[in-house]
Parts: C-alpha cells; sequence; structure tokens
C-alpha cells in the first residue's frame, strides 16, 4: 500500500475535479497544480502549491515548460525503497510525488474542427501531460497515476478504507490505463500528422 501525501493535479477536462481534490485535502493530500487547474481549485476554496513554487522556477516559454523540472520528475520517478534514490533526493531537495492527476489537452477535437490549421494542431500537442502521464506509470510501484475522473470516485473511496493509501493492484491498474491513453494520444498525433506531410 502507498499512502497518498502529494499529488500533482494538472487536468483539462476538469469534470469532478473539486469533488476529487476535496476528497484528497481530507486525507490531507499537499496538492501542487498550475494554471487554470490551480485557479479552479483555489477558486473552489482549496489550498494548492503552484508547481513553479515547489520548483523555484517559472513557467516559460507560453506555458510549454511548466511541469518538465527535476523536482517534479525526480518526485514522481524516485524509488522509495531505494536507498540511493533516497539519498540523492535527499541531496537535491527533491520531495517524493505520490500522485499524478493529468489528462491531456484535446488533441483529436481540435484537429476535427472545420478550419483547424497545422499551427493549431501542433499548438495542442500535449508535451508534458504524457511525460508525467509515463513517469507515474512506469513507477507504479510507488506512485498512483489518475487519467480517467471516472475512476476519482472509486480511488476516494478505497482511500477512505485504507487511511490514505491506494494497493499495488489499484496502482497497477490505472498505469495500465495510463499507457493506452498515450497509446491512443501519440497513435492521433502520428496519424494526423501523417496526414498533413502526404498532402503537402
Amino acid at each position: 500500500m502507498t499512502v497518498i501525501k502529494r499529488a500533482l493535479v494538472s487536468v483539462t477536462d476538469k469534470s469532478g475535479l473539486l469533488e476529487f481534490a476535496r476528497g484528497l485535502a481530507r486525507h490531507g493530500v499537499d496538492i501542487l497544480s498550475t494554471g487554470g487547474t490551480a485557479a479552479a481549485l483555489r477558486q473552489g476554496g482549496l489550498k494548492v502549491l503552484d508547481v513553479s513554487d515547489f520548483t523555484g522556477f517559472p513557467e516559460i516559454l507560453d506555458g510549454r515548460v511548466k511541469t518538465l523540472h527535476p523536482k517534479i520528475h525526480g518526485g514522481i520517478l524516485g524509488m522509495r525503497d531505494r536507498e540511493e534514490h533516497r539519498r540523492t533526493m535527499a541531496e537535491h531537495g527533491i520531495e517524493p510525488i505520490d500522485m499524478v492527476v493529468v489528462n491531456l489537452y484535446a488533441f483529436e477535437q481540435t484537429v476535427a474542427k472545420p478550419g483547424c490549421t497545422l499551427e493549431e494542431a501542433i499548438e495542442n500537442i500535449d508535451i508534458g501531460g504524457p511525460t508525467l502521464i509515463r513517469a507515474a506509470a512506469k513507477n507504479n510501484a510507488h506512485v498512483a497515476v489518475v487519467t480517467d475522473p471516472e475512476d476519482y470516485e472509486r480511488i476516494l473511496e478505497e482511500m477512505d478504507r485504507s487511511n490514505g493509501a491506494l494497493s499495488r493492484e489499484t496502482r497497477l491498474r490505472l498505469a495500465a490505463k495510463a499507457f493506452c491513453l498515450t497509446h491512443r494520444y501519440d497513435g492521433a498525433i502520428c496519424d494526423y500528422l501523417k496526414k498533413m506531410s502526404d498532402s503537402r
């Protein structure tokens, strides 16, 4: 079982977000967030720490670089049962992140709109989101990755039963779902860009 103490929450689809975040807060989970997600959570009365304050590095390049930072990815990828990892994390001031709640820019919906340009399509290719998802899914032995609002209620029910923890079986199930999501997402981008390049 992994007790969830810190969660990174950054979502495009905000359905069910406030209820889920309130459930996390009820268990004493510290919430890190970015941009519009952080604003929505604060408007809902939740305490949130901006990722830029957590890392000590601002969002740059029109928001293209927000979560791509060693304090974020080290916190996600660090293996808690390895002394070398724990020592390295402590040396660099890297705090563990136990849950990643992320969904992706709506690429397929964007390219389906009439008149969508190649430039608009490219701006809607999510980079940080898939990177966070893949990192958390890879380290599912220690981290829970949540990509679907449909899972929020079930996760909170398990945390309620388990004093804020999630089982290895749940984390593995969520990781499989996460890799399926990034697989489909990259496939949609692949198909679109190939179509665009073939037409030129």
